[in-house]
This record gives C-alpha cells, sequence and structure tokens, in this order.
C-alpha cells in the first residue's frame, strides 16, 4: 500500500483570473502563503517519505511550506516537471475572461480528452494527464510498499490524476473541485487505487498516520479490497 498526498499550490496574484501556466516568477500571494503554512501544520505530524514538486514557483514554495513545517530536519522537496502545470500555449497568460469567449473553451469544459492547446507549445490534456499518472506510478515504485508521499501540482493535473484513481474518462474531469492548498488522498494497491479524500482543505488528518503493525497485520491481507457495507471508517 502507497498513500500519495496530493496538494494544490497556494493562492497567487493572478489565480482564478488569469491562466499562468508556466510562466516563470508566478509565487505564492500573502493569502497563498498563509494557506502553504496551513497545510504544512496540518501534516506536520503525518510520517512522509518523500515530497514531490512540481518545479513552478507556486508549487516548489507550498512544497517548501510543508517540509520546514515539519519536526526535526526539513525533508528536501524533489522536483518533477512530469507534475508541473499543463502546457496551454497560446492560452498562456490570457485573462480567462477572455478565453471563455473562445470556441475550444466549451470543449475544455464538455470534452476535456479532445483539447491540444493551440500553438507551438500547446499540449493535449490526455497527455498531461497520461504523464501526470506516470509519475505518480514512477514514484510509487520508486518509494516502495508502505510509503507516504507528497505531490504538489496543479488543478487541472490533480483533477487528471483523480479521475484516473477514480477509473473514470477524463472527460468527467470537470466534475472534480481542486481548490487552492486543498488536500487529496489516494492509497495505491496491486489491484487499484482508492480515493480517500478530495479537496480536502480543513479535515482531521489523523487517519493518515501508519497503523501499528500489530494493527495492520490482518488488514494488510485485505488492502485490496473494497469495503462492502462500508466500513466502520479509516
Amino acid at each position: 500500500m502507497t498513500l500519495v498526498l496530493v496538494v494544490r499550490h497556494g493562492l497567487t496574484a493572478s489565480t482564478g483570473t488569469a491562466l499562468t501556466g508556466w510562466t516563470p516568477g508566478i509565487s505564492l500571494d500573502d493569502r497563498g502563503r498563509a494557506q502553504a503554512n496551513a497545510v504544512g501544520a496540518r501534516l506536520a505530524d503525518v510520517p512522509i517519505d518523500a515530497i514531490i514538486s512540481s518545479p513552478l514557483d507556486r508549487c516548489r514554495e507550498t512544497a517548501e511550506a510543508i517540509a520546514s513545517a515539519r519536526p526535526g530536519p526539513p525533508l528536501t522537496v524533489q522536483i518533477d516537471e512530469r507534475v508541473g502545470e499543463c502546457h496551454y500555449g497560446d492560452w498562456t497568460g490570457q485573462p480567462l475572461k477572455k478565453l471563455a469567449k473562445e470556441p475550444l473553451w466549451r470543449v475544455v469544459q464538455a470534452h476535456p480528452s479532445a483539447v491540444r492547446f493551440p500553438g507551438k507549445e500547446g499540449e493535449s490534456m490526455l497527455d498531461m494527464q497520461d504523464r501526470a499518472v506516470s509519475a505518480v506510478r514512477d514514484w510509487n515504485e520508486r518509494l516502495g510498499g508502505g510509503a507516504v508521499y507528497v505531490v504538489c501540482s496543479h488543478g487541472d493535473v490533480i483533477k487528471s490524476i483523480l479521475t484516473d484513481s477514480l477509473g473514470m474518462h477524463l472527460d468527467m474531469c470537470q466534475r472534480i473541485q481542486v481548490d487552492p492548498c486543498s488536500l487529496s488522498v489516494i492509497r495505491y494497491t496491486p489491484l487499484r487505487p482508492f480515493v480517500l479524500r478530495m479537496n480536502d482543505t480543513g479535515g482531521d488528518v489523523s487517519s493518515l498516520k501508519r497503523p501499528s503493525k500489530e494493527s495492520s497485520g490482518a488488514s494488510a491481507r485485505h488492502e485490496e479490497d473494497a469495503q462492502v457495507g462500508g466500513g466502520a471508517g479509516g
């Protein structure tokens, strides 16, 4: 069993108003820094083996806040471009109000699997999902069973990872909300992933701590099984 804690970056001055994409130098604003510090405090007592981040400033700053909030020597944030933002091509840096008038906008909303963003640097949303999910799978294998690690990424990327974990078509990704500095949790087993949380911005995280060997022995044999009837909770 591998537990992946997926965190979206905190707010920036342009969050919700412009499609910043891979524009360099977009840092957290005061609100975003407060959010990053808050999620770092929430996760401070959760045993974490690694912190992986998109290379973009807003994610690195969020990941560093999570790392520095931990007791003892902080973990080193490891950068993986595969969990970086979607390459929006010619849409990069454009106001969202302007983009909402483009014909492609409706396709992004209703049929994202068909979208390739315009321009030389434009990426398809399917390619974005493929690289992001591949990154998570690679880190699962690298860190091994029983690992707990953080991935700090971006809204569309996280929605694509969650869609894959839920066994849903990418066209369903727009039904998922991923707020700034929200926490989503996925438990990966050899058979299938289990989505434990989505868009959590303040819930208790004590259930994310590793169970003792005594309490986990019997349940480990059935970690791939769903709870028939719903179970008793984490």
